[in-house]
Order: structure tokens, then sequence, then C-alpha cells
């Protein structure tokens, strides 16, 4: 009588033994866990949502907006602030950057470059050679009509760098095959951000995060309605206020909240 023989031991009993075998295997069931390098997003309840618990770095990541440049800033700022002195570099931004606005929210000098260009084939000249340089902590690309295939070959060269690499697009790109190993989707809310992952390394993510931002205009203009100069903490947000608001959040995001506003 025939039988099968048995299986390598380290697929059938040792404990995540599949992952052993390649960095770039992981099981469906359970977020990627390899040797790629990442940046801390700065929000508690969505670094537990991305494989090694971050942005990866030298990956191309997509982030998918109704309109630009309102909320992809918001959420990339507390990761561009640990870059150091490297500078981030804005791509074909749909508006000219308001650097000492941007100076303002980061809370820090951070380098800026600003590249504006007139065609779509300079854009990606200029994305190919910040990408190959390598100099720049973080490279925000913002296209509208972009191919398959130019963002295959940006994602190739990318990986050959330690640069947080995003390009900005429109909601109806969810629609298009991307190479992106992250694909984010974004939505404003009344006090922060929706965040959708549409594309990860690992699990499906089926659930919205709530991402609440203390600086957000909203958060600003209810603060003022309170006035107790003793509990005004370094954001210049009411203490008592932001602490009421974590009666109405998740655990997880009070935290981000109350962390990010200075607050123990």
């Amino acid at each position: 009588m025939l039988t099968q023989p048995p299986l390598p031991i380290s697929r059938t009993h040792l404990p995540g033994g599949m992952e052993r075998l390649h960095p770039d295997i992981w099981r469906a069931s359970q977020l990627a866990q390899d040797n790629h390098a990442i940046l801390s997003s700065g929000y508690v309840t969505l670094n537990k949502e991305l494989p090694n618990g971050g942005w990866p770095l030298g990956q191309l990541i997509e982030i998918l907006v109704a309109q630009a440049a309102t909320t992809e800033i918001k959420l990339l700022l507390p990761a561009l602030r640990n870059l150091g002195r490297r500078p981030v570099a804005l791509l074909a931004p749909p508006h000219i950057p308001l650097a000492c606005a941007y100076q303002t929210e980061a809370s820090m000098n951070i380098p800026l470059l600003w590249v504006a260009s007139a065609k779509h084939i300079d854009s990606l000249w200029a994305a190919e050679q910040i990408l190959k340089n390598g100099s720049c902590g973080a490279l925000l690309f913002w296209q509208t009509q972009i191919k398959t295939e130019a963002l295959r070959r940006l994602h190739l060269i990318a990986q050959k760098s330690q640069t947080l690499f995003v390009v900005i697009r429109p909601l109806q790109a969810a629609q298009s095959p991307s190479p992106a190993v992250l694909r984010l989707a974004l939505k404003p809310q009344a006090s922060g951000i929706q965040v959708d992952i549409l594309k990860r390394r690992g699990a499906v993510s089926d659930t919205p995060l709530f991402l609440y931002l203390n600086n957000h205009p909203y958060l600003t203009l209810r603060s003022t309605e309170y006035t107790h100069p003793d509990k005004i903490n370094r954001f210049g947000k009411d203490v008592d206020f932001l602490s009421d608001l974590k009666n109405d959040l998740s655990k997880e995001a009070a935290k981000d909240l109350l962390s990010s506003a200075g607050i123990k």
C-alpha cells in the first residue's frame, strides 16, 4: 500500500514554519512580519494595523483621497517629524506649499523640497531621481493619472532606498490595479480622519479606523468654548475638553488623542 511521505517538519509542526521559508511569505490570516525597515506612523491604533507596526520604507504606499491636500499631510505629519534633518520632497502638489504653515504644524524645522513640473513625464523623471539619490527622507508624489507600469517602475526603484515613498491619488483609483504594498483611503471627519485599509500584506481589513486629531480645526473651535487658563496644555487645547472626549471614544482612539496632546 502506497502512502504519501510526510511533509517536512518545518511545514507541519514548527510554529511559523511557513514564514521562515522566505521573508516575503506570510499567512493570509496574519499581518506580515519581515525584515523591511519601517517608520512609526505616530498613531498607536494605525500601527497595530500595519505590517511590522509602521509605514514601510523603500516601498510604494498609496493614499487615496476625495480631495487632495486635505487629509494626507495631517496623517503623515507625525512620521515626517521623525525623519531628522532629511528633507521631505513634495512633488507636483495640487497647490503651492505654504512653508511657514507646514513648519508650524510640524513643530520643528524640517527641510522641504518643492518640485513643480509642467509635464507628467517630467514628474515621473523627478520621482525617479529623488528615489535614486536617496537623500530625501520622504517623497510625497501627487498624481491624478498614472499608469500601473509607471507605478511598478517607481516601486522597484524605491526598494533600493530607505525613503518613505507615498503616492497620493484620487479615491476613484481604488478600482485600478496597483503594485503598492499598502493602500489607504482617507475621508475627513468632524474631528479627525477615517482610514480604510484597502490593501496590505496580510489579513484583509474590514473595519475602518478613526484617528482623532488634537489640532484638527473642529477641536480647536470647540476648545475655545472652554476657558480655563490654568488647564491649557502646550498645544493650546483645553485639557478638560480633551479628557471629556475620551468617554466617547474607543480605548485605542482615546490613547492616540491624549498621547498626541501630551496628556497622561
